[in-house]
């Protein structure tokens, strides 16, 4: 596994996640060497245990980078906390600091010795020779950015919590029959024969007026404009005060010269490695390929490494931690072998099979960017300045237009906007990246308030007045009868193709042919073979399969296409009951309800520790931690 990491450590992305991985022991282990700092105030008290502002934040901040990851782009803070990442971080938090005082009051503990000793043994941190790799350990404790202390620390509260969470799940048995009940649930298959019902069975006439009429006196709060309220807001942000940030060309050339490799584009390669166990066994291996008797990647598969294993990725220089690796892989030419080299973790022969040369910058084509850079910086220094001076106006009673103009800062004054930041026309209202977080904020003030700035990711603020609110209003006939004409033909639409559903499934029941109701229908009839459940067919929902698995044998019902436009009448044609399960399958659903056995342990043993502890939430400064004010606070 030590060789795995190493391979994985050398990438970006890998850097990343072990950077999480780090943000993650930090939060869970409570370990307060890794990380330094202190927040304003405490988010949460669990016993005598306070969960700081700082904590909560990293864990906040550990789950949207979790998510964003998983989705390939980043997530705002608003999106977060619509997630409710915000409070899955809090309670896992919670859960920790719940964990860890039981342990303490349990006296639970692991000696120095036998820490170490668990690290020695540890698996993960051998070298080739199968034996503990000092090297090895020291390297990745360096990529990882941890004292020797840090990540003992984070290794004994690891221990500890393994005790307590060993000792809930030793006793599990799972029952025979809950294991035979849910295989036979699972392994169940049926035949099922479907016919989608051509749209064109059903037709709706245009209503008359009196029949729009009609359908808007019913249904008249589905036609109302949303509430608007007329705000000021005035923005402070970096991007608003670079504008003032006077720099000469001397700074610029000055600032270029320091961070020139930032501005460079750097040699890459795509590299790929084989690890061997000692020189010898690299030297043989590079002969058998230079011979022609072997390819790279057989060599590879011999060493019991995969194709995904020997690539590295196309990498600049600086993303090999191995120096020695490093030289040797960017002097090579393309497509060439290199020797055997000896690096710090293992003897590795490498070839680099694209090569990208990169390119030097120079100042002139790059003094755009050095001046956006080097302002925002200088624009960082001034938030907190012109922070001070803005409250200094609202407490003066000037408006925000006034302090506005004062400070050279960005006034809006927002004649509408509804709750999705819109204005009657369908523009946006405030147009600044993370609004919604401060429209939320708009819509929990009452007139004549003087709320706290709203603070926005970036070092953003936002003051706000509501002026007035505008509640909703009854929309005119007039002006929806087109969106009430439309609404009424697709409902009708809609009832018609039920009943047609209906009457059909009605035959089948009655026993007639299903190739005579499919005609009926109009469509062409499928016959859907060893459908389990839980399953999207061809065709068939994942909820048209679900009501196929609540009938019997010749039962028939209809649900929606996946499009919603027709329906699909279906009915069950065999039922085949699931075999007896296989070694290999019980085995699997043994271990899957263990697990799931020893989590509601888990969960249960959480929630009576929480009990036990009097957790306590300070929502006002949970709210402030994620830049939003509490709505019970307004």
């Amino acid at each position: 596994m030590l060789d795995a990491m190493r391979r994985g450590a050398q990438g970006w992305v890998a850097k990343f996640l072990f950077a999480i991985l780090i943000v993650s022991f930090g939060i869970f282990w409570n370990v307060s060497d890794v990380f330094h700092g202190f927040g304003r105030g405490s988010v949460a008290k669990v016993g005598e245990t306070e969960i700081t502002v700082t904590d909560f934040q990293r864990a906040f901040q550990n789950q949207i980078r979790s998510i964003s990851l998983q989705g390939g782009e980043r997530l705002t803070t608003e999106q977060a906390l619509m997630l409710r990442l915000d409070r899955q971080a809090l309670e896992q938090l919670i859960a920790q600091a719940a964990v860890k005082a039981h342990a303490d009051k349990l006296g639970l503990s692991l000696s120095d010795a036998a820490l170490a000793e668990g690290v020695r043994n540890d698996p993960d941190f051998a070298g080739p020779d199968g034996k503990f790799s000092r090297v090895g350990f020291d390297g990745l404790l360096r990529q990882l950015n941890l004292s020797e202390a840090g990540f003992l620390a984070l290794r004994r509260d690891d221990e500890v919590r393994g005790q307590i969470f060993d000792a809930l799940s030793a006793a599990i048995v799972v029952p025979k029959p809950m294991v035979e009940e849910l295989h036979a649930y699972r392994e169940e298959a049926r035949t099922i024969e479907i016919v989608q019902i051509d749209p064109k069975k059903v037709s709706v006439a245009d209503p008359d007026e009196a029949k729009v009429k009609e359908t808007y006196e019913a249904d008249k709060t589905s036609y109302m404009t949303p509430e608007y309220r007329k705000a000021a807001v005035l923005v402070l942000s970096t991007d608003a005060l670079k504008s003032e940030i006077t720099l000469t060309d001397d700074e610029l050339k000055a600032y270029y010269d320091d961070h020139k490799a930032t501005y460079d584009k750097p040699e890459q390669r795509r590299l790929q490695q084989i690890a061997f166990k000692d020189k010898a066994a690299a030297e043989a291996a590079r002969q058998e390929i230079v011979d022609g008797k072997k390819n790279f990647l057989d060599v590879a598969k011999e060493q019991g490494a995969s194709e995904d294993d020997v690539n590295l990725g196309l990498l600049s220089k600086d993303k090999l931690i191995d120096p020695k690796i490093a030289d040797a892989a960017f002097a090579l030419e393309r497509d060439k072998l290199s020797e055997p080299i000896e690096g710090r973790f293992a003897t590795v022969l490498v070839r680099a099979i694209e090569i990208d040369p990169g390119k030097a910058s120079t100042f002139e084509e790059s003094k755009g960017t050095v001046r956006d850079k080097l302002a925002g910086e200088r624009a960082e220094g001034l938030i907190q300045e012109r922070y001070d001076l803005v409250e200094e106006g609202r407490n003066a009673g000037k408006t925000l237009k006034e302090i506005g103009a004062e400070q050279k800062l960005k006034f809006l004054d927002v004649e509408a906007l509804d709750r999705e930041n819109k204005t009657p026309d369908g523009k946006t209202a405030i147009d600044i990246q993370d609004a919604q977080i401060a429209v939320k904020q708009i819509f929990a003030t009452g007139v004549g308030m003087q709320p706290d700035a709203v603070e926005l990711p970036g070092s953003a603020h936002v003051w706000f007045d509501v002026m007035s609110v505008t509640e909703p209003q009854q929309k005119p006939f007039e002006e929806v009868k087109d969106d009430v004409k439309t609404a009424y033909i697709e409902k009708e639409r809609a009832r018609l193709l039920n009943e047609l559903a209906q009457s059909l499934v009605d035959r089948l029941k009655a026993g007639e042919a299903f190739a005579t109701v499919a005609e009926a229908a109009g469509g062409e009839s499928d016959t859907l073979e060893n459908v389990k459940r839980n399953t999207s067919q061809p065709g068939l929902t994942t909820e048209g399969v679900a009501q196929a698995f609540a009938l019997e044998k010749g039962g028939a019902s209809f649900t929606d296409t996946p499009d919603r436009q027709s329906r699909v009448v279906f009915q069950v044609k065999e039922i085949f009951p699931a075999a007896e399960a296989s070694k290999a399958q019980h085995d699997k659903l043994v271990k899957e309800l263990s697990a799931q056995i020893a989590n509601d342990d888990l969960m249960a043993y959480i929630t009576a520790l929480k009990a036990s502890l009097n957790v306590h939430v300070n929502e006002a400064e949970l709210a402030r931690a994620t830049g939003v004010a509490a709505e019970s606070d307004q």
